[in-house]
């Protein structure tokens, strides 16, 4: 979305909040179950990779940089059947790609499950069908693309989980999809949070997640 269009998003929401209207809080910031299926801590340090779709990739990004065990996470595209991927190709919605964030981890530190937890709880709201708060289109969707077998048993396990405890007021909509390729984004989406903390966008959508991830994930949470 244009950054004219996130300023203005951002405006109306102060103007409802200075006539008195109270934000409602994010269903996705409920504290979630932990996962019934996962695997065990690693004995020794490794690194492993997924892919996580929820929107707009700056905050998904600013999340999983804050979270213990996580070696780096790197905004880009995936999903689609195009070759390649760019910003404003991609924005038109028609490549098939998504707005994604590459995930490199330690297996030692954090395991999948812990990740699809935080993901799920405050990272995105998983009942939103191509939209996230306002971004909307397919390459807004909620997926998880994963690395191997194993990732897909658990993100697959996981769902039913949640959608079985009712915790959302509605399904999860999330796709769980083998993961054929990443593209990272241009180097300015790259930590567009931490860069730019003062962005309305930032401000109003993606800072909350992270605050959110301090209070509801605090053994997990890594200050930067």
């Amino acid at each position: 979305m244009p950054s004219s269009t996130r300023l203005a998003i951002f405006l109306f929401g102060l103007l409802l909040v200075t006539a008195g209207c109270t934000a409602k809080a994010n269903p996705a910031h409920a504290n979630l179950p932990t996962p019934a299926v996962d695997t065990s801590r690693a004995s020794s340090p490794g690194r492993e990779t997924t892919v996580f779709s929820g929107g707009c990739f700056w905050g998904v990004q600013a999340v999983f940089q804050h979270v213990r065990g996580v070696i780096s996470a790197t905004s880009g595209y995936s999903g689609g059947s195009e070759k390649d991927a760019q910003y404003e190709i991609v924005s038109t919605g028609e490549t098939g790609h998504a707005e994604s964030v590459q995930v490199v981890y330690d297996p030692s530190q954090i395991t999948y499950g812990e990740l699809l937890r935080v993901f799920f709880t405050v990272a995105h709201d998983p009942t939103q069908l191509n939209r996230q708060g306002p971004d909307e289109g397919t390459q807004y969707r909620s997926a998880i693309f994963y690395a191997n077998d194993e990732q897909k048993r658990i993100a697959e396990a996981y769902i039913a989980q949640i959608d079985q405890a009712k915790v959302f007021s509605h399904r999860i909509v999330t796709q769980v999809s083998p993961l054929h390729a990443f593209y990272p984004a241009e180097a300015y989406h790259q930590n567009y949070a931490a860069l730019h903390p003062n962005q309305p966008y930032i401000v109003f959508n993606d800072a909350p997640k992270v605050d959110h991830l301090k209070q509801q994930f605090p053994d997990l949470y890594v200050g930067k």
